[in-house]
């Protein structure tokens, strides 16, 4: 049975006991891309550093290319309500949160395709 992860720690920790970190990386990429927004996550970069370059991207997203961030958001999938409850006023806590957000569900995207 699928069980969201409550932080980006828990996430990590899923996809590698599943051995699905891999798959994670790879579907993140695809949808990067697909949004014409590629961040090219090397298959061996580490846990930390994941989220680090997720968030990075995102920052630079929302502060330079908004219109494109918010097309990101469109093709990942990101629930268009978890994104109205957060706090925008803190940008970097802002990045922080929406790179969850979007791991979570290119976790969750990886997970079902794996078990279904």
């Amino acid at each position: 049975m699928y069980n969201p992860p409550q932080n980006i720690d828990s996430l990590i920790s899923q996809a590698e006991e599943e051995h699905l970190y891999f798959k994670l990386i790879e579907q993140t990429n695809k949808d990067f891309a697909l949004a014409n927004e590629n961040i090219d996550i090397p298959l061996d970069i580490f846990p930390f550093e994941l989220k680090n370059l997720v968030q990075d991207k995102i920052l630079r997203l929302i502060n330079h290319k908004f219109a494109e961030y918010l097309n990101l958001l469109y093709i990942i999938d990101v629930s268009e309500d978890q994104i109205k409850k957060l706090d925008g006023s803190d940008v970097f806590k802002l990045s922080e949160d929406v790179t969850f957000l979007i791991l979570k569900r290119e976790w969750q995207k990886v997970w079902f395709r794996n078990k279904y």
